[in-house]
């Protein structure tokens, strides 16, 4: 019984694959075919992403810093050892991936100044930007000119363009390319990342970015990529405080959430997002998606700050915000309480015991 489950008095459900989605019977074939087929698929394309990576990274390659080997970082590091990429990285909370990644060929530096003197370019995953403007602050003495820092972190713009000019004067370039995908995708190095950096920098990193990312988009200068992501978590942050209260409804109503899903799953509410949060409140996986209720409600904030910034009326906003602060002040602070657990809170704001029924 984890600790969240204790607290919450909820037993853990064993795990249970997701249901399939009927595509066989849209198009009469078997779902081993199916399967099949779209994995092989999937298999070449992934092969040959990878030996263009390969060749475009036999004309440069670029030594690598990376800070926050984490959840997502360990499998970006990873992926660039893979493609031949120098990479050196640091320990903060645990050795388990840094040692990993040694194994795997990674150096380690004992400070941020060290590993600064060794990088061309730096990867940082931080929770937010308060700590990725402690960790440039640490770097700074160790930069080199030229030198490029890619913030892979989901941080606050105005933050960014602040340190974005900072760097500026140093001769340095400050990257945003935050990450959308999961843990799985990033050790498969098939992460997506929207980027902001002048055109000539993202020229340069572009074949770095693709050792860990199937899909890169270019926004613009500086900035954009944590605007735009921020906006993207509006949406996902959006999908998962409708989906508790929904639910929360629906018990409340008579329509437990396996008569919820029954409808809603094939039907065009679905998506990858719902897939992933009713891996934990339809079959009870408490690691189906693992982005804390902290990270969310962090994100909320920045989007409002951003929305005011800019002006902007937020209502729908500013309500998952509130859902996110509840859940957060009501115990789901912890490391591993996770987005999908919301429906746990929700629940209980509502009179309702953790559960399907």
């Amino acid at each position: 019984m984890t600790r969240r489950f204790a607290r919450l008095g909820h037993p853990a459900h064993r795990f249970c694959p997701a249901s399939w989605t009927p595509l066989s019977n849209l198009f009469g074939l078997s779902r081993g075919h199916i399967a099949t087929s779209l994995f092989s698929r999937g298999d070449r394309d992934l092969s040959k992403r990878r030996h263009r990576i390969n060749q475009e990274s036999e004309m440069a390659k670029e030594n690598i810093g990376f800070i926050g080997v984490g959840l997502m970082g360990h499998g970006m590091a990873k992926n660039m050892l893979s493609a031949g990429h120098a990479v050196t990285v640091i320990a903060h909370r645990s050795r388990t991936s840094v040692e990993d990644l040694i194994s795997h060929g990674a150096k380690e530096a004992d400070n941020l100044v060290a590993l600064a003197e060794a990088s061309d370019i730096i990867h940082i995953c931080a929770p937010g930007s308060p700590q990725v403007e402690a960790i440039i602050a640490g770097l700074m003495p160790g930069l080199r000119k030229g030198c490029i820092i890619v913030d892979c972190s989901t941080s606050d713009p105005t933050s960014t363009e602040r340190l974005a000019t900072m760097l500026d004067g140093k001769g340095c370039c400050l990257v945003d390319a935050p990450l959308g995908g999961t843990p799985v995708q990033a050790e498969a190095g098939a992460l997506s990342t929207m980027v902001g950096a002048p055109d000539d920098v993202f020229a340069r990193i572009k074949p770095v970015i693709d050792c860990w990312a199937a899909t890169v988009v270019h926004l613009g200068p500086t900035g954009l990529g944590h605007k735009m992501k921020l906006i993207n978590n509006f949406l996902s942050m959006g999908y998962a405080a409708m989906y508790a209260e929904a639910m929360a409804l629906g018990r409340k109503v008579g329509i437990s959430v396996d008569q919820f899903d029954s409808v809603i799953r094939g039907s065009r509410m679905d998506c990858g997002f719902y897939q992933t949060f009713m891996g934990y409140a339809l079959e009870g996986n408490t690691e189906a998606h693992k982005f804390t209720l902290n990270n969310a409600y962090k994100d909320t904030r920045y989007l409002a700050k951003m929305a005011d910034d800019a002006s902007v009326a937020n209502p729908v906003g500013t309500a998952i915000k509130n859902s996110f602060a509840a859940a957060v002040n009501m115990g789901g602070d912890g490391a591993e309480d996770y987005v999908p657990h919301l429906v746990d809170y929700i629940a209980r704001l509502n009179g309702l015991p953790p559960g399907k029924d």
